[in-house]
């Protein structure tokens, strides 16, 4: 199955907790079309370059998914769906990252 990276961005005004339910529900969404997170990240609440939808912080999240297209164009047709879903971005990449992603080694 393709390898993917997959970051979206959540609404300033949004808690960590609902970030954390959407990233459930939207692992839950891949697992169903046969696909499997193999690693899920919160970034926390950060700054924007420019204000999308008048926010200027957004909460960031990232998977790394081996799924079928199927399951990844079903979880990006809900995220452009739902309305605390500002942004969100997926790139097919030939491995997978094991180790934690830059933006976690930076926090520590």
């Amino acid at each position: 199955m393709p390898h993917y990276e997959h970051t979206f961005l959540v609404r300033q005004d949004v808690t960590q907790a609902q970030v954390e339910a959407l990233m459930k529900e939207f692992s839950a969404l891949i697992e169903e079309g046969q696909g499997k997170v193999t690693k899920q990240e919160y970034w926390g609440l950060k700054g924007l370059a420019f204000k999308i939808k008048k926010n200027r912080k957004a909460h960031y999240a990232f998977f790394n998914l081996d799924s079928p297209p199927a399951a990844v164009a079903e979880m990006e047709r809900r995220m452009g769906i739902n309305p605390d879903v500002m942004r969100f971005l997926t790139v097919r990449v030939e491995d997978l990252e094991t180790e934690p992603s830059v933006q976690m080694r930076k926090q520590d």
